[in-house]
Formats: structure tokens, sequence, C-alpha cells
């Protein structure tokens, strides 16, 4: 897949194109049916296919001082859309000024001078341009007058599998990985650096990493204890992550922290990319630090557990 990061960077107009157009804020499984139709048609013809998507998310922008937290950060989304076998990937910057391009400057100077459209793909609710004042009826009569098609994904195919960004968003936030994890299907992201923490856990005798995530729109989820997953060396290497405050010393900044569990070597300045699996507690106060050693200990045993009824 070819990324271009703008639609002025596309140059390749010798071949028309199947395109659908979206956030796509997470690749969730409702995405993925859209990449499905899209490859699916691809086959049958000689057209390139095409995501066009934005950044930011257009809210941030037009919405001004909404902070609305992304699923997937940009390398994440990228990393996420490469597997599906597309073609070409733009990432469009929204800006309040492509937010003024009207519905018919979209389609006339986006879709068919820039895009060389052949077939447009859409979800059954979407709506494009100023005010969101394009519908597909509009693309419809387009489509008839700059012959291309446009094929709409029905809100009974999108309800079926029942699921939506917003949806997914909640569950993270409430703690609930598992059912945001079978909406996305796959585990839910995190992708950082290792930085170095205070060296409380290795005083506790469990040694941990600090994930620094430096895009600031990343959601993060609920505070707590969870079991993660991550591939180091091309090895699946399983921890057990607390995201909090660490309140039984006193903390004042939210940390991601994780005991690697049967890993020693030193990460230290590398990125680091960890699957999210199962929360196990909430973040608690301990009376003493002995007490919290014991609790991680059941959380250790508890994970060992979970994970070999995995395998």
């Amino acid at each position: 897949m070819k990324v271009h990061h703008t639609i002025k960077n596309f140059k390749e107009k010798k071949h028309s194109t199947i395109l659908t157009i979206g956030t796509f804020d997470g690749v969730h499984v409702g995405h993925q049916k859209i990449i499905s139709r899209l490859n699916q048609i691809k086959t049958k013809s000689k057209d390139k296919s095409i995501i066009l998507t934005f950044f930011p998310h257009p809210r941030r922008i037009i919405h001004f001082g909404n902070e609305i937290k992304m699923l997937t950060t940009i390398d994440e989304k990228i990393q996420l859309l490469d597997k599906f076998g597309l073609d070409h990937l733009v990432i469009e910057p929204f800006t309040k000024e492509f937010s003024r391009l009207s519905a018919i400057d979209f389609i006339k100077n986006i879709l068919i001078k820039q895009l060389n459209i052949k077939t447009l793909i859409i979800g059954y609710d979407h709506r494009f341009g100023k005010n969101r004042e394009g519908d597909f009826e509009q693309l419809q009569e387009y489509g008839d007058l700059y012959h291309f098609d446009v094929e709409e994904i029905t809100v009974q195919e999108i309800e079926n599998v029942s699921v939506s960004s917003t949806k997914i968003r909640k569950a993270i936030e409430k703690g609930n990985i598992e059912k945001a994890n079978s909406y996305l299907g796959y585990n839910y992201l995190l992708t950082g650096e290792i930085v170095k923490g205070k060296g409380l856990g290795r005083k506790l005798n469990f040694p941990t990493i600090n994930l620094h995530i430096k895009e600031a729109y990343k959601l993060i989820p609920k505070t707590g204890v969870y079991i993660t997953k991550s591939l180091i060396n091309n090895k699946a290497v399983f921890g057990i992550m607390n995201i909090g405050f660490r309140p039984t010393v006193e903390g004042k900044n939210q940390t991601i922290e994780i005991h690697l569990l049967d890993f020693q070597e030193d990460l230290y300045g590398k990125k680091m990319q960890i699957e999210i699996l199962k929360r196990l507690r909430d973040e608690q106060k301990f009376d003493s630090i002995e007490n919290l050693t014991q609790q991680i200990k059941k959380d250790e045993s508890f994970a060992r557990d979970w994970i070999k009824n995995q395998n």
C-alpha cells in the first residue's frame, strides 16, 4: 500500500480508481466490511483501490475545543489499513479551509480531477462537503453526469455488525476492553517509547517498563490493571500493565507501566507496541508497600493462569 500525505501528492492517474472515504478511526469490523467490499469490486477490474481519510479528525477542527480521543494514532491507522491489500492510502490534512469546500467542488476537484474515480463506496449515512451538505443522492446525480458509479453499504449491512467508533470509545473508557476488542476485530493497541521511570517496580522485585505515548489525542483506557501482549524480537511476550497514578506511593501523574513476564532485556529508548487483552481490576491504594506487593503477586498468578488457558 502506497501512502500519500495529501491529495496533491497523488500523481498516479493512469489508472481509474475504486475509492471509499472516511476517518476510519479504529479500523473496526464495520470499516472492515466496507474495505472488504472495496476489495471485492477491485478483483473484477483493473482499477486501483484507494482509501481517502483525514487527519486530524474533522470534529477536532470543525468543533474547536472538541478533545475527542482517537482509537488509533495516524501511524497505527496506516499499520492496520496496510493489512488489507489496498493500493493507495491518501491522508488529507483536515483544515478549516478544506472544511469549507462545497460538495460539488469536492466531487469535481478531488474525486474526479485528482483521484480519477470510477467507483465510490460509502457508508449508509455518509455526508460530505461544507456543512455536510452532500449526500448519497447528490453523489448519484454527479455520478451519472461524470460517469462514475456510487455504491452505498446499506444500513442493514452495517447494523448487522452493530459497531461504531463511538461505541468502542465508550467501552474503552469504561475499561470494558474485551467488548472493545470484539468490536475492533483485533486487540486494542498502545504504541509508544520506553522511558525511564522511578524504579519502584524493580525495588519490589517486579521491574516495569514505562510506556510514553507522544500523541495526546490517543485514547488511553480506564485506569486499572490489564493483561497485555507484545511482539519483541519476533516473540510474543505477555505482561501486566498498570494505567494510573500509583496512589500507594502518592503518585501525581498518570503513567503506563508494564511488568513483562519472563523477559529481562533492556528496552529503554525503543519503540514498543502492546495489545491489551483483558482488564483484571481497578487501580487501588494499599495501606502498605507489602500489601501492594502481595496484590501484584496475585495479579501475576491470575494472569499466568489466564494466558495458559488461552493457548
